[in-house]
């Protein structure tokens, strides 16, 4: 009886999950259900696999419509015909093409057609009409024209009740973007489409009980088998060769031939590791998942490519010597069975970091070697705010009151009626898919077609991605490569060329030169220091103060660093607590403590995703496989899961019997729970170091070039500004874009750093290659007349390139070449410049003296390029004291302290209390760091302004050697007027501000 069902993954139109569905059906004793979402597969998968758990037999098929218009509903017969619905569904997404009223000839699958719009076509052996309630008075009165034994009952089931309906119109209004009061009948549901039970079936169609019997027919004949028992076998690609002992050969040779590359003069005990692995990988069927890697990786070298192998990959020898990962593990000492062990069931984890340019060809070459691959979908949810902005808008409120809304300050009995029911109908909707996006890097490479799972859709980039996550493709068995990038891997490979162009005599740099960084007294200087700005992963303001408190200088201890940062492990404590063990040894325990026999390179502080699955199974006695469910719920994969609830359950229970308190236990429990979701795997840590030491040394030794590579690359954690700042202090000049010397990106000729054109706002790309393609044909311009007859520019454009100074060499000023550029092209449209043999002498114009304020070029700085070349203190309309500098402040700890700052990033967070607080990064005059942190009271009587010079006070504290400001007290400092256009001069400003705190000060001298 039940043939059409949707779920919330009908998308903007169906309410409840597949586990509210089932639920239902099983407390109604339903044996056998279908999951017909519109459109969509996402839940199909989740659906058979909770359905299975209640003893209902589910069947599979997919309501194929154009809008909310119905054109026939597909139920799978089997396996090969859900695999043939799927390739239908994904060839129209893909197109973009409706779906056509008739079905295609399916060979394994039924077809449903409404019975409502059926016009008399004769209908194939498979096909039928499907009576919904609505229907049974049209068909009590119809002609007869259509056999009998073609009908069947046709209920579709939504929503469970009123309120649900009322959602359902709700998201039919958002997909729409229309007011709720201008929905269409026909974007929305029937009020009928209700889920019914088996007695409601019953009583509706009590005069067609043969309808029933015909649905119920039909839904037997459909059968959906897939096992998702424990036992179950991985999905993805079986063999790389096309042979399972083909494939181990393979790795065994590639094992051979790289070994000596990596290792040398290997001994015995790590031959018999290396063997150890082969070993494992074969039995467990990974050696595919290896060789995978391997060929991706080994192509990305081909071309040049820059990446980092990382995640728990990185723990294996077989990953280092195939040269996945960079990571050594018999020299971090990681734990191999983090990575891989005889009682895990999902292949290893290997995260492959590309530079962000060559990302998109590494995937390109995945999809072309391998047969079977796909995307990875994720799903956009809809959050709380965003659900009342959309709901403001679908119920007509004004602006001001939706901005209200999502603010969240109201008291909801004080609101009316339409605004109650935006927040009520907000919490409703709240986290229900919204639409489906892409994975970071996810992508699947199966053995058989991903349709057998999933339909696909296209994403803009072109890639077939599937309709279900992460989570739901690892029930199934495939699990995914992860290819990634970052700005960090192009940040280094450009730098590299920068070098060699800007310093082409000296000798080429190995970047994996790993022995020879992790000596190198400069980049110990640097992290010990926290001078890391703009390298991988150690730059922000929280990971330059860890690094000082910590007094970081080896790799090792970067290891550590990079893992202690994470959010889990300071909400837990143990950031501190590891800090203090470190700098103090009399605080480590006794070596025969239980903790510190687990963690002794940590002092028995949990650090790693490692150390929870060693506590687990020293500490708590579990098995290495319940270990890692553990740290997999942890993590959040599997944290509602039956599963990671009995393996918590046998922590505890496990802790009694093996003697431990009760207060030892719930706090290494704690600990566990706090952290393990978001600390990394050592070898993660690992390689992330890598990248880090190759960022170090380039900034190190080549400041310069780095910063010119950072910028290129869409710049890091601060903005591009904070990055021309370290230039400048290591020496450079940094100058305005040039028409002569400038890129489309910023460049550097000995000392000095021009600007690109792409940092100019409002400059169109199309002008920029046309000048781009004048210089490389014919030369350096030498006057504005001649860029003018040799580039097809339009005036706005022109003038863009004006203000932001890109003819200064021509030595007029700007206003003059502004004169000029009306002159000569005045607002006549770009025409298609011709070569001439000779060139026309341009007429000259004799202009008037035209004045220039000083200043004015940073005004027009900040509107192009977003920020001032100068420094932003001279742009003060009064210039104080400036207080103590940041060199000063650690002379002055304990002690209440002003300091002037240039506010160059704002982190905000929740206090314990969900209060709002701010950390506050600034520079001072001499483009120092200062570090501030303002708390509730401080955030709410004195915040932050936007971009500009702040006075701050307050107290100056250290804590390990690291400095930071209390604050008490800020006040944004107020600039000159724009001299471009103030009635008065800049010295006229200074001296009217100068003249008023002088009578200020007599004022007060004169008081009785």
């Amino acid at each position: 009886m039940y043939l059409n069902n949707h779920s919330c993954y009908s998308l903007k139109y169906g309410i409840l999950s597949p586990k509210e569905i089932l639920d239902m059906a099983a407390q109604w004793g339903v044996e056998r259900m279908a999951l017909t979402d519109i459109n969509n597969t996402s839940a199909c998968m989740e659906f058979v696999r909770l359905a299975q758990r209640r003893d209902i037999a589910p069947v599979l098929g997919i309501d194929f419509r154009n809008g909310a218009r119905q054109c026939f509903v597909a139920l799978a017969l089997n396996n090969d015909g859900f695999m043939e619905i799927n390739r239908y569904l994904s060839g129209h997404l893909h197109q973009g093409i409706p779906i056509p009223d008739r079905a295609p000839m399916f060979e394994h699958a039924v077809v449903i057609y409404p019975y409502h719009s059926y016009e008399g076509a004769v209908l194939r052996h498979n096909e039928y009409l499907g009576v919904a309630p609505e229907d049974l008075n049209r068909l009590r009165f119809s002609s007869g024209d259509v056999l009998p034994d073609r009908l069947l009952a046709f209920n579709t089931g939504t929503f469970r009740n009123k309120r649900d309906y009322n959602t359902h119109r709700l998201l039919r209004a958002i997909d729409n973007n229309v007011l709720l009061s201008k929905l269409a009948v026909s974007e929305q549901s029937s009020p009928n489409c209700a889920f019914l039970s088996p007695e409601q079936m019953l009583e509706v169609y009590r005069e067609w009980p043969d309808l029933l019997e015909r649905s119920e027919r039909v839904l037997n004949m459909c059968e959906f088998d897939f096992d998702f028992g424990d036992d179950m076998e991985h999905k993805n690609q079986q063999t790389y060769t096309g042979s399972a002992e083909d494939d181990l050969e393979l790795l065994r040779i590639l094992c051979t031939e790289g070994l000596s590359y990596r290792y040398p003069h290997p001994d015995d005990e790590l031959l018999e590791r290396l063997e150890k692995e082969i070993d494992i990988i074969s039995k467990k069927g990974f050696v595919s998942y290896f060789l995978i890697s391997w060929d991706i990786v080994r192509y990305a070298r081909s071309k040049g490519y820059f990446y980092v192998g990382r995640g728990s990959g990185a723990n294996s020898i077989v990953a280092y010597i195939l040269r996945i990962t960079d990571v050594d593990p018999i020299d971090l000492d990681l734990f191999f069975e983090r990575f891989i062990n005889l009682y895990r069931k999902n292949p290893p984890d290997f995260d492959i970091d590309f530079s962000w340019a060559d990302r998109d060809d590494v995937t390109n070459y995945i999809f072309d070697r391998f047969p079977n691959v796909s995307l990875l979908a994720t799903y956009s949810t809809f959050q709380f705010r965003a659900t009342i902005r959309e709901l403001g808008k679908v119920f007509g409120l004004p602006k001001r009151e939706i901005d209200m809304l999502s603010s969240g300050r109201f008291s909801f009995t004080k609101l009316d009626e339409l605004s109650q029911l935006v927040i009520k109908y907000s919490r409703h909707i709240q986290d229900l898919p919204s639409h489906l996006s892409i994975h970071a890097g996810g992508i699947l490479i199966s053995e058989e077609p991903i349709h057998r799972y999933t339909a696909t859709f296209l994403p803009p980039k072109g890639f077939p991605t599937t309709h279900f996550d992460m989570i739901t493709a690892e029930d199934v068995g495939l699990y995914k490569f992860d290819i990634l990038s970052q700005r960090g891997l192009g940040k280094i490979k450009d730098t590299l060329e920068i070098i060699r162009s800007n310093h082409p005599d000296s000798e080429a740099i190995d970047i994996h030169d790993m022995k020879r960084f992790r000596s190198d007294p400069k980049i110990k200087e640097h992290l010990r220091e926290g001078k890391a700005i703009g390298c991988f992963y150690v730059e922000s303001p929280a990971m330059r103060m860890l690094l000082q408190k910590l007094r970081v200088q080896d790799y090792l201890g970067l290891v550590a660093a990079s893992s202690v940062i994470r959010p889990g492990v300071a909400r837990s404590g143990m950031m501190r607590e590891y800090i203090l063990r470190f700098r103090d040894p009399k605080r480590r325990p006794p070596e025969d403590d239980v903790m510190m026999q687990i963690m002794p390179d940590t002092f028995g502080v949990m650090v790693y995703q490692e150390d929870v699955i060693k506590v687990a199974h020293y500490f708590a006695g579990l098995s290495l496989a319940e270990a890692d469910v553990l740290r997999r719920g942890m993590s959040g994969k599997f944290r509602s899961r039956e599963e990671f609830a009995r393996v918590k359950d046998k922590f505890f229970s496990n802790c009694v019997e093996k003697g431990h308190t009760k207060e030892l236990t719930a706090e290494v429990w704690r600990q566990v729970e706090s952290f393990a979701g978001y600390a990394f795997a050592k070898g993660h840590s690992a390689s992330y170091a890598v990248e880090s030491y190759q960022s170090l040394f380039l900034k190190a030794y080549y400041p310069r070039e780095y910063m010119v590579a950072t910028i290129n690359n869409g710049g890091g954690f601060y903005s591009p500004e904070l990055y021309l700042n370290e230039a400048r202090l290591c020496g450079a000049a940094v100058e305005e874009p040039c028409v002569n010397k400038s890129g489309a990106l910023s460049r550097i000729e000995g000392k000095t750093i021009y600007l690109g054109f792409h940092r100019i706002r409002g400059f169109e790309h199309t002008a920029m290659e046309c000048l781009l393609h004048s210089k490389k044909m014919q030369g350096e311009f030498h006057s504005l007349n001649e860029f003018i007859s040799r580039v097809a520019i339009s005036l706005e454009q022109l003038v863009l390139l004006i203000r932001a100074g890109a003819f200064r060499f021509t030595g007029l000023s700007k206003k003059a070449l502004l004169w000029k550029a009306h002159l000569l092209l005045g607002h006549k449209p770009k025409k298609k410049l011709m070569p001439t043999l000779f060139e026309p002498k341009p007429k000259e114009y004799q202009l008037p003296t035209l004045l220039t304020e000083k200043y004015e070029d940073a005004f027009d700085q900040m509107e192009l390029l977003g920020f001032p070349l100068c420094n932003p203190f001279m742009l003060l309309r009064e210039q104080t004291d400036a207080g103590i500098s940041a060199g000063e402040l650690l002379k002055h700890a304990g002690r209440e302290a002003t300091v002037t700052g240039y506010l160059i990033h704002v982190k905000k967070t929740n206090t314990s209390k969900g209060e709002r607080m701010y950390f506050g990064t600034f520079l001072d005059r001499n483009g120092a760091f200062l570090d501030t942190v303002h708390f509730p009271p401080v955030t709410e009587k004195f915040p932050f302004r936007g971009k500009g010079v702040y006075r701050v006070t307050g107290k100056v504290v250290e804590e390990f050697g690291a400095v930071s400001i209390e604050v008490r007290e800020m006040h944004m400092l107020p600039v000159i007027q724009d001299p471009r256009y103030a009635d008065i001069s800049v010295y006229e400003q200074q001296m009217l501000m100068k003249a008023k705190k002088q009578r200020m000060a007599t004022s007060k001298e004169n008081r009785p």
